[in-house]
């Protein structure tokens, strides 16, 4: 292993994650026409102008089996907006909306599973887009975790993000077709927030074009955010008590690049941010806000992110996007 990333190897072991019970809510049902991602200005960097889907749209789900190298399995659970009513839980195998998505990866925390963020990760797919969250191999829970194991992932994420957008035209696959596949984010909470951070410093994914990190860390993958820009969002309790607060900050003022922080002042490393509830609420609202205008290029939503923030008084927004 390079010397450079061996001396936060230690501090790396720290990283736990701490997760309540998480459920879905119903989703608002208002509808309208699907829209796509149209090429005309640029909002943000890299991302044309377009709309993102008004509409909330019902949640499938489905598992894709994959290994990266032959000794990493790296099975992935899929949501995606599907036919039929919005605001129930996921469908296995639900039929695909119609319409082209953006591809959004997420990177769960230490001794985790992508179904620990289900009320998360389904309010995204309702909003327009696939979710592609792998099962990491050494990281999760069932598994024997070494948590040094973190800084391999970020090349797993970029496997799996190959893999997920090659089924936009693989023969026969529901999703061919349905992917925006220049359209892409990567996030993750906690360890899969330093898997998500390494995604835009030491191993760079130029695919990608915007990042979310939920309690996350520069440890261990270091804070030199290289390549194109990518606006980025972080999310963090104050009250965080395994990620400590000041080291996600100090992560975040080291971006170059257009960004935004969300603090909320009573939330912990964990249930406060995912378990359902008031909070979540606000963590998803502005999640989904960042993401339609970061990957659907879409000014409105950006003009509602930070309302969205405010709501409840449970949170603050450092905006710099």
């Amino acid at each position: 292993m390079p010397r450079r990333r061996t001396a936060a190897l230690v501090a790396t072991t720290l990283l736990t994650v701490g997760l309540a019970a998480c459920s879905t809510d119903a989703a608002p049902t208002t509808r309208s026409p699907a829209a796509e991602p149209s090429a005309t200005a640029t909002p943000g960097p890299g991302v044309p102008r377009g709309r993102a889907p008004e509409q909330t749209f019902a949640v499938g789900v489905r598992q894709l089996p994959l290994n990266r190298d032959g000794d990493r399995p790296l099975p992935v659970t899929l949501w995606y907006p599907a036919r039929g009513e919005a605001g129930g839980t996921a469908e296995r195998s639900a039929p695909v909306a119609g319409g082209r998505f953006p591809v959004v990866v997420f990177s769960h925390g230490l001794g985790a599973r992508p179904a620990d963020y289900a009320a998360l990760l389904t309010r995204w797919a309702a909003a327009g887009f696939v979710v592609a969250a792998p099962t990491f191999p050494h990281t999760s829970r069932g598994a024997q975790v070494n948590p040094l194991d973190v800084l391999n992932q970020p090349a797993d994420v970029s496997y799996v993000l190959t893999e997920v957008l090659g089924l936009d035209e693989r023969a026969g696959d529901p999703l061919r077709g349905r992917l925006a596949t220049d359209r892409v984010a990567a996030t993750g909470h906690s360890a899969g927030g330093v898997t998500t951070i390494g995604l835009f410093t030491l191993d760079r994914d130029e695919r990608l074009d915007a990042g979310v990190v939920l309690a996350g860390t520069a440890l261990g993958v270091g804070s030199t955010f290289v390549g194109a820009a990518a606006p980025q969002l972080f999310v963090h309790g104050e009250l965080d008590e395994v990620v400590d607060y000041a080291s996600g900050r100090a992560a975040y003022d080291r971006v170059p690049w257009p960004k935004a922080m969300l603090s909320l002042p009573r939330g912990d490393h964990g249930r406060a941010l995912l378990a359902d509830g008031a909070s979540l609420r606000v963590v998803s609202d502005t999640t989904i806000e960042f993401l339609r205008w970061s990957l659907y290029g879409d000014e409105a939503a950006r003009g509602r992110l930070p309302v969205d923030a405010a709501r409840g008084g449970l949170a603050t927004l450092d905006d710099r996007l």
